[in-house]
């Protein structure tokens, strides 16, 4: 995303979400408990605006995705989102299906890790920002659910079926899909959704290490990586290795490939500044 802005001013509030920053790390976190999370228009609108501002401030270098009380995210709310579409018109459904994944690929294209912190059910669209995290960090009580074919939608919903086949394959994908069953933490870590098991009640702590590990790491590479390793996806083999010759040859022009030769022959750690 580009660093430019215009005239619209940084947001000092957040309704739909509360956002700390500590130290390059920022964590969102999803704060309706009493409702499991559940995702509103608003909640949707404000993680797609936030990581824009984010991603044009450069002063995240990490950032941990959390959801408050007895689990990550329940998915869209029945009332405020599924009951409301009911009403709407074909252009008001397509511009609302729209904004959910503008969401997942503001996730995807921010320049930075981000890191989904899981715990109990993280079902329909609350599985698929997981999903779209770079990191899942997820405690034993997890349970992911792919819900949308259960409420008679297709289980390709804000990029789940371009995303899970590329992370579980494609069979295990055609399954969590169609069935919409909840998967729990041992097969989630099995089949490669789990990208790493906190012991119980501990997936905040272990993404907030992670998140801070990344932080006070080369934060340029780490954004050139991820943005790689979304673009390649899709390329062919040629293209690919193309583009990564580009993609070092710029960052050997860079300070901090300067910075840990320096380091290294000073025999000390590298100081890292993102440049």
């Amino acid at each position: 995303m580009s660093p430019f802005t215009g005239s619209a001013a940084r947001t000092e509030s957040w309704q739909h979400l509360r956002v700390d920053l500590t130290d390059g790390v920022a964590t969102v976190t999803l704060a309706r408990p009493d409702k499991l999370n559940a995702l509103t228009f608003g909640a949707y609108a404000d993680l797609r605006d936030l990581l824009a501002e984010l991603s044009r401030e450069k002063a995240v270098r990490a950032l941990v995705l959390a959801g408050e009380g007895r689990g990550f995210c329940s998915g869209g709310d029945v009332d405020e989102i599924i009951g409301a579409t009911l009403a709407m018109d074909t252009a008001q459904l397509l511009d609302f299906n729209r904004m959910t994944g503008q969401v997942v690929r503001a996730v995807r294209e921010c320049p930075f890790p981000v890191i989904a912190a899981v715990h109990g059910i993280a079902a329909g669209a609350g599985a698929v920002l997981a999903l779209a995290a770079d990191f899942r960090v997820a405690d034993p009580t997890t349970r992911f659910a792919f819900l949308f074919t259960k409420v008679g939608l297709s289980g390709g919903d804000m990029g789940a079926a371009y995303l899970l086949p590329r992370i579980v394959g494609l069979g295990h994908a055609t399954r969590l899909l169609m069935l919409g069953e909840p998967v729990r933490a041992p097969e989630a870590e099995r089949i490669g959704l789990i990208s790493q098991l906190a012991d119980d009640g501990a997936a905040d702590e272990a993404a907030q290490a992670l998140a801070h590990r990344l932080a006070d790491g080369p934060a340029l590479a780490y954004a050139q990586t991820k943005a790689l390793l979304t673009a390649e996806l899709d390329m062919p083999l040629a293209a690919s290795v193309e583009l990564d010759a580009a993609t070092q040859a710029l960052l050997m022009n860079g300070e901090d490939y300067a910075e840990f030769h320096a380091a290294f022959q000073e025999k000390r750690p590298p100081k890292w500044r993102g440049r």
